[in-house]
């Protein structure tokens, strides 16, 4: 894994021999938020080395990906010139390159973080170099954000600025990096498939709550696997957990593991507030039985492990009923399960009245 690390690292030296009239700077050496541990495998993954031996294959490469990982930084540049290699160059049929493999830049305006553009990957191959232009706001110091890819592992990211312009670490607290909200579920918290790595759930949600959320979303693969609860309790300034896996496993599944793996957040975190979100309404229940059957089964036990708990005694508990989220009108989703823009404010518009209460208590 060393070697392939050095060669992407040669691979930056090498542009950065070409880069005529740009300034490089690492964007490790900026500010990098979003990841439930510091001592994650690449700068830039959400698992950390030690759970490479542990972990199902299928959750350790998705724990690669750089899902909810945001850089921030402060800069008077024009122009921003991001360079970055992507580990997997992974396929997808329900989603926009973009939203894979792309970064997406925003800017601290006038009190709100505010969409600039976003920085599209090439057709094929791991490296990446895309121009982001605010000449409006050259000579002038502004915050920004670049969040990550959220489908693939961004192995290097590097942003050049003009020659003469400044980049460094940021000087503002947004989003607030205390009392994070923590996050455990599918492909829909993952990010699919939204536009762009800025419009998925987490992402909408710390720019909502001004504050830092994290991203453990495991693409088909939210099994309550306990190596990942334990990633969660030893979170060391939680705010809020947030449990939203029931897309992923079967009513069997929760009614086995769902109160031990909340027990393990609640045994290191006695008084933090642990929301459960359960399963939305699919715009295919209306027309298929089947479909209607598996997601009110999956809801009942899920709704049990919650009642249980309750009757046993714990406190400081929540349940967020989903059933409205996408509406009526099916535009929320972009093949009935994989939430579109839309169908994430909507998310967003959901759970977040019920986090920013929790954050304030």
């Amino acid at each position: 894994m060393r070697k392939i690390l050095v060669w992407i690292s040669c691979i930056f030296v090498c542009f950065a021999a070409k880069a005529q009239g740009y300034v490089y700077t690492d964007a490790t050496t900026l500010s990098v938020f979003g990841k439930a541990c510091e001592s994650t495998y690449e700068p830039f993954s959400r698992l950390p080395a030690s759970l490479e031996e542990i972990s199902r294959p299928g959750v350790w490469k998705l724990g690669r990906n750089s899902a909810g990982i945001y850089v921030r930084f402060r800069s008077d540049a024009g122009v921003y010139d991001f360079r970055w290699y992507s580990l997997f160059v992974t396929p997808s049929v329900n989603m926009t390159a973009c939203t894979v493999r792309g970064l997406a830049l925003y800017v601290y305006d006038k009190g709100e973080w505010v969409y600039v553009n976003t920085a599209r990957p090439p057709k094929d191959g791991h490296e990446a170099s895309y121009k982001i232009g605010c000449s409006k706001l050259k000579g002038s110091m502004h915050e920004y954000m670049v969040y990550l890819s959220l489908y693939d592992g961004v192995g290097k990211l590097e942003i050049g600025v003009p020659e003469g312009y400044s980049i460094e670490a940021p000087k503002l607290n947004s989003p607030r990096k205390e009392k994070a909200v923590v996050m455990y579920g599918t492909s829909i918290l993952q990010g699919a498939s939204s536009s762009h790595p800025g419009m998925c759930g987490t992402a909408l949600l710390s720019r909502m709550l001004d504050r830092q959320v994290i991203n453990l979303g495991f693409s088909g693969n939210a099994l309550l696997d306990m190596e990942i609860a334990q990633l969660m309790a030893a979170y060391p300034d939680p705010g809020v957990f947030v449990l939203d896996n029931t897309q992923n496993g079967t009513p069997e599944l929760f009614l086995e593991k769902e109160a031990d793996f909340f027990r393990i957040l609640r045994t290191a975190h006695p008084d933090i507030p642990v929301v459960f979100v359960d399963h939305p309404n699919y715009p295919g229940i209306r027309y298929d039985e089947g479909r209607d059957k598996m997601i009110r089964d999956k809801n009942a036990a899920f709704h049990k492990v919650f009642d249980d708990l309750v009757a046993a005694g714990e406190k400081n508990i929540y349940m967020v009923s989903s059933m409205e989220m996408l509406g009526k009108d099916n535009v929320g989703t972009v093949e009935g399960v994989h939430f579109t823009d839309i169908g994430f404010v909507s998310y967003a518009n959901t759970l977040a009245p019920v986090l920013e209460k929790l954050l304030l208590n």
